[in-house]
């Protein structure tokens, strides 16, 4: 039997699905995912996929595409063909899954189940309500539980990958610290200012630092490390940024997708938690975790992209002394 594992949004909304898509995957022969354009490196790099399908849907991400008839029929099309048996919808708890349900039901799905608020008539087989403040990878997988879908025995449920390759050549020997100042939107970010006090400051304390961002935060990556860090900007993909974040000693990070991808190498992260979407749902999952930020800032569950509050303090008022201490904390609890 055949299942389908749908998760429309973004990098690290896919890797937290990870659990959820193993469960899947222990109950049938082969397990595809269907994700958007955003997420489709991430489920390339989890374990269980035997084939991902991408597509771009007009009810998601922040430049949705328009709706286009020709494009849902050749969708519809592609996942009649898939004959699958089963399928797994995943939102977050903001998000409807009906109008991928009906997709799905339109292209002869047997079985269909999501975490849905809304009444869905016939569009669903399960309808699972998710219990209120569980982690995004703790609902996910509920969500595959209602199915009758349970992880083997002896997953323990944490954000897994496929192994990375060697990253010394582009990181150098030693114990280092990597420093990711990017995020996918501008009320989640540390600003450039303080993560490069940081760098300075744990440099000042023995660290090694490696700084990393894509191939369109270069100036950004490049000003963070200034003479100190080693500059790896645009100079990792997906894979071998995992490998880069596995031989760290700690990750510093805002709430991102590479903060997901370090704890699916199980490597420590400091997050630089922006309030607008919730902790409990969204800091890195299953590793050990020092959240910094204002949890109570007026911007707290606002969703917002960009800062409603003047000057940003809820993450603006987290000094690079204070990432110092944090660091130092997970590195002694991690030797202990």
């Amino acid at each position: 039997m055949k299942a389908l594992v749908v998760r429309l949004d973004s990098f690290g909304d896919v890797l937290l699905a990870g659990p959820a898509v193993r469960a899947v995957a222990a109950h049938h022969d082969s397990v595809t995912v269907l994700c958007g354009p955003r997420g489709a490196d991430a489920a390339r790099m989890l374990p269980s996929v035997a084939d991902v399908l991408v597509w771009d849907a007009p009810w998601e991400g922040f430049e949705p595409p328009p709706v286009d008839p020709a494009d849902i029929g050749a969708l519809i099309d592609r996942l009649r063909a898939g004959a699958y048996h089963t399928a797994l919808i995943l939102t977050s708890f903001h998000q409807s899954p009906l109008p991928t349900a009906l997709l799905l039901r339109l292209a002869g799905i047997g079985r269909i189940g999501a975490d849905s608020t809304d009444h869905p008539g016939r569009l669903l087989d399960v309808r699972h309500r998710r219990l209120p403040g569980r982690h995004e990878a703790e609902a996910a997988l509920d969500t595959a539980a209602a199915l009758g879908l349970t992880l083997p025995p002896g997953d323990d449920g944490r954000l897994r990958v496929l192994p990375p390759p060697d990253t010394s050549d582009l990181t150098g020997n030693g114990p280092y610290v990597v420093l990711h100042p990017g995020a996918s939107a501008p009320a989640r970010a540390w600003s450039p200012r303080r993560c490069a006090e940081a760098v300075t400051l744990l440099a000042d304390a023995g660290h090694r630092v490696v700084v990393t961002g894509g191939p369109h935060e270069k100036a950004l990556t490049r000003y963070v490390s200034g003479a100190t860090a080693v500059d790896l900007g645009g100079r990792t993909g997906p894979r071998t940024l995992a490998g880069v974040l596995r031989m760290a000693d700690v990750v510093v990070s805002a709430n991102t997708g590479p903060a997901h991808l370090a704890a699916a190498v199980g490597t420590p992260v400091v997050s630089l938690f922006a309030p607008v979407v919730p902790a409990e749902r969204w800091a890195p999952y299953g590793v050990p975790v020092i959240l910094l930020g204002d949890q109570s800032a007026p911007c707290a569950n606002s969703r917002a992209l960009d800062c409603p509050v003047p000057g940003h303090p809820c993450l603006d008022e987290v000094t690079g002394q204070d990432v110092v201490g944090a660091v130092h904390k997970l590195i002694q609890e991690g030797h202990a």
